[in-house]
């Protein structure tokens, strides 16, 4: 029986996102990495608690991906991405809620601008 240390299984988490991207569209796979290499980077002197958290996040993620991506065959793929219910944006802090906008500005490629105009 193996038994992994947190490094390793954070490590192994982070490779596998970073391999689950090069099946993400070409346009949003640096900005994906980018986010990923941002975040782990972050939360690397997290306290046990958040990083329980984070790592169940990042897994869930990845499970996801996988499942949109069809990795177990065409017919099984699902559309990328997932909405986001209401009580979601509710357990967010603001810090986390302004990181998400931007990260929507620069997955649409539309400035702030427009967004604020409708």
């Amino acid at each position: 029986m193996v038994v992994l240390t947190h490094v390793q299984r954070v490590r192994m988490l982070y490779k596998m996102i970073l391999r689950l991207h090069r099946g993400l569209p070409v346009e949003i796979q640096s900005l994906g990495n980018e986010y990923v290499h941002d975040e782990f980077r972050r939360h690397k002197t997290c306290n046990p608690t958040e990083s329980h958290i984070f790592l169940n996040e990042w897994t869930d993620y990845a499970l996801s991906l996988a499942k949109q991506l069809g990795l177990r065959g065409p017919k099984t793929s699902e559309p990328i991405g997932k909405s986001l219910k209401e009580e979601d944006f509710d357990k967010l802090r603001d810090e986390q809620l302004h990181q998400l906008y931007e990260l929507m500005v620069a997955a649409t490629g539309k400035s702030e601008n427009k967004f604020n105009k409708s």
